[in-house]
């Protein structure tokens, strides 16, 4: 049994694939790192996972990270001299109808934007490439020839290896029976064979990392699903190079093994597992067979390979796996606890994520940061609903069902839901609402009038809300519009040095005089944007800081970590104490005026400022700003008011044509106006430089990535955003490939349509190492790879929509 050190740079906890992926990874940065497993490596889930190692997400940084697993796992077993089973045979997927062929050549698209050799294939050339199957349904395939297939268990023995030979100890038979945390920081792990002192847990504990983390505050959302799949003896024609198979219209995957196959699915019905807790002592377990539940995947398997019907069953594995409520792993340091790291939750696909995951990990551990832009996987991306374990299974449910139905545009899920609610939730209802959902709150995407049907019709092509959607635009545009954004995070920043700390994290000029209102990013110190906020001066010793809905967890995470040891300020939520109403258009000032004898003439209340005015009674935090590229005002209302001032401006508005509008209108109208959002074209792999928003940034005093921002300043940066507008007919969704005189050189990060000009708008980042000039940008010809097909796009650097709609002139 391996020695216990008494001391390490940082402890793992949990020794299946992820664990040992960090282990290995953290040993190569030089880093003095324990590994302890309390049964045996790979004894969780590990060791019964199938194996499919894919590539391709809906994020370029995820696909990257998938990516680095395939390149590690060609060399890991020359490099450890372990066998790890890996092959690169490819990967097939098919498309058995009209809607799922679109969705695959949009994949096919995404694809060749990320890099990635992905092929089209008819069914003919599909089966060429997989004789056993039957392909009278299938429609067309896409091939990904670098994806392949490994052991889990030997892939995960050679990590192990690998970190042992860097230097890592690893302890197998030692539990972890807690954490010393004194003062709120890490001390060290107790064990059941002695106490490691360390700064840094690394909790890889599978589905038991709930119920771990739980005990310290923590919260990673996760809950066990059953998941089975068969194994057969040998069939003729199955060879060693076959590649893996998603069938989802058949709700199925197979990949070859010794000659036979592996074939599983994922169910429309799934069940959960251990609901009351994982049982004592279950290592290199599995659940009992059920054939009944497994029959609906069998009848569509069966259909697909009519050879499985006289196939000998060698074995049917029944394994719990943890699963999650966005179908997305979760990694990252803890929001409730520095030093408390996580590397969990990976929905059967953790042999894929496991080499990338590792590796991100372990940097993030070693240096204080992940290595790109890590948000879709971010532990922080999720808050006060997913601490509730029912709710969080339902949803998780829900999105293990979902695993290989279609990824439609704009779907929302339909578990757990109304969780969250404004105040205004009734009112707004009762108006033709239909909600979406972020982060438990039920917010309005759109609303119907009478006759029209109040619900989503999913699609590719144009979908029901578009004519609603045009309708609230419209009226943004040209009379006024009034949007429910109570969901948005709030929070105040107070104590004596309250301008000192946000000066140093908010890369804008914060500190103004009382009734400032700053838009402003906070960057990372590679100058990338970690937030996007607005910060209102309430006092010389208080600011309320406002981000959208999405990234509270993380942009309150970000802020108080960053407050420097001697600045005395304190960081508190507000969210739920203020609903929000946007009262946005060229009609506001006529309808605000009618409802409170405050000045809200230009004069008296100009743009980029913040007051306090009074409406139907209550007292309303007044921000002039605007997203939608229209005079206007967000009026944030203590939460008992907010009926009371709703139906004073519903009143007040009639006469001026206000209408109801959602979120999916705000969508439409801030691309017009080339509005940036945050993980849609910023992010923390974007500078202010290169998204545009140089502007926005202050030039002389310091702040929080300012060198490397100073650094990029005076020459053209290798990557730039720009605003690209097609037909009408086009449909643009984001990750659609750009196109320069032929040549590839970048791809959309976001879509949409803009209602005012008539045309469909994507904004998306043009990437030319040697720089990128506006001369370049601007003399360049240039197309949209749209599901395979090229379509002629214009270019520009200045909003579609431009004139005095901020009422800066009157």
């Amino acid at each position: 049994m391996t020695d216990l050190p008494a001391t390490a740079q940082a402890v793992i906890i949990g020794g299946g694939i992820i664990g040992c992926s960090t282990a290995y990874h953290l040993a190569r940065l030089g880093v003095d790192v324990v590994l302890i497993e309390r049964h045996r490596l790979t004894s969780g889930s590990t060791f019964h996972a199938a194996g499919l190692v894919g590539q391709l997400r809906s994020s370029a940084n995820i696909t990257e990270l998938l990516g680095y697993s395939v390149d590690l796992y060609d060399r890991l077993e020359a490099e450890t001299g372990q066998a790890t089973g890996w092959k690169r045979n490819g990967g097939l997927r098919l498309a058995c109808n009209a809607e799922r062929w679109t969705e695959v050549r949009r994949q096919a698209t995404t694809a060749r934007s990320f890099g990635l050799d992905m092929q089209l294939l008819t069914p003919a050339e599909a089966r060429d490439l997989w004789p056993l199957m039957d392909v009278s349904d299938v429609v067309g395939a896409a091939y990904l020839p670098t994806d392949g297939q490994a052991n889990p268990s030997d892939i995960t023995q050679s990590l192990a290896r690998g970190a042992r030979m860097k230097g890592a100890v690893i302890a197998e038979q030692t539990e972890a029976t807690g954490l010393r945390i004194e003062g709120g920081v890490i001390r060290g792990v107790e064990t059941a064979r002695g106490y490691i002192e360390t700064p840094k847990v690394v909790v890889c504990c599978g589905q038991w990392t709930r119920s771990f983390a739980a005990r310290y505050g923590v919260n990673v959302p996760l809950v066990s699903m059953e998941h089975q799949y068969l194994v057969t003896e040998p069939i003729a024609g199955v060879t060693p190079d076959l590649p893996t198979l998603r069938d989802p219209d058949r709700l199925t995957y197979w990949k070859e093994e010794v000659g036979g196959l592996v074939m599983g699915g994922y169910e429309p019905n799934p069940k959960p597992w251990a609901v009351n807790g994982i049982p004592e002592g279950f290592h290199f377990s599995l659940l009992d067979t059920d054939i009944d539940h497994f029959e609906q995947i069998m009848e569509q398997a069966l259909g697909r390979v009519p050879a499985l019907e006289t196939a000998g069953i060698k074995t049917m594995v029944n394994g719990p796996e943890s699963f999650t409520p966005d179908g997305n792993f979760i990694l990252g340091e803890a929001p409730e606890q520095r030093g408390f790291f996580v590397g969990a939750g990976f929905n059967a696909f953790g042999i894929a994520s496991g080499g990338g995951a590792g590796m991100a990990l372990a940097e993030w551990v070693a240096k204080g940061a992940p290595p790109f832009d890590l948000w879709p996987v971010d532990i922080r991306r999720f808050g006060r609903p997913h601490r509730d374990t029912a709710w969080v299974r339902a949803r998780t449910a829900e999105a293990y069902a979902k695993h290989y139905t279609m990824a439609w545009p704009a779907e929302e899920h339909a578990s757990g839901r109304p969780n969250r609610r404004s105040p205004l939730y009734a009112q707004i209802a009762a108006r033709g609402a239909v909600f979406g959902e972020k982060m438990g709150w039920e917010r309005p995407n759109w609303f119907a009038r009478p006759g029209e049907a109040a619900r989503d019709v999913y699609t590719y092509g144009r979908p029901n809300w578009f004519g609603a959607v045009a309708r609230e635009h419209r009226a943004c545009r040209e009379a006024a519009a009034l949007f429910d954004q109570s969901s948005f995070a709030k929070f105040l920043l107070t104590g004596a040095d309250a301008e000192a700390a946000l000066s140093w994290i908010a890369a804008g000029d914060v500190a103004g005089p009382v009734g400032g209102l700053t838009y402003t990013q906070m960057l990372n110190d590679r100058g990338g944007i970690e937030a996007d906020v607005t910060c209102a001066r309430l006092s010389e010793t208080a600011f309320y800081i406002t981000t959208g809905t999405g990234f509270a967890t993380r942009d309150f995470d970000w802020i108080a970590r960053n407050i420097l040891p001697e600045h005395r300020a304190e960081l508190v939520d507000v969210t739920s104490a203020h609903a929000v109403l946007s009262l946005m258009g060229p009609r506001a000032r006529d309808i605000l005026s009618a409802v409170t004898a405050d000045d809200v003439s230009n004069a008296g209340f100009p743009f980029g400022t913040a007051r306090t005015i009074f409406v139907a009674g209550a007292p309303v935090l007044a921000l002039r700003l605007s997203y939608a590229g229209e005079l206007g005002w967000e009026l944030h209302i203590p939460s008992e008011y907010a009926i009371a001032v709703h139906d004073a401006l519903q009143a007040a508005g009639a006469p001026h044509g206000l209408a109801d509008a959602g979120y999916r209108a705000i969508e439409t109208l801030r691309l017009e106006k080339g509005y940036r959002a945050w993980a849609g074209e910023i992010g923390p792999d974007t500078t202010p430089i290169e998204a545009g928003l140089g502007w926005a940034c202050r030039k002389t005093t310091p702040f929080k990535g300012k060198a490397a921002l100073d650094a990029l300043r005076g020459r053209p940066p290798a990557k730039r955003l720009a605003t690209f507008t097609a037909g009408p007919d086009t449909v643009l969704l984001g990750r659609e490939t750009i196109y320069r005189d032929g040549e590839r050189v970048g791809y959309l990060a976001s879509g949409g349509f803009g209602h005012t000009i008539g045309r469909a708008i994507g904004m998306g980042y043009l990437r030319h190492p040697p720089g990128v000039t506006t001369d370049w940008i601007l003399t360049g010809r240039y197309e949209l790879d749209v599901a395979g097909t090229r379509i002629p796009a214009e270019v520009t650097l200045k909003p579609l929509y431009d004139p005095d709609n901020l009422g800066l002139k009157s």
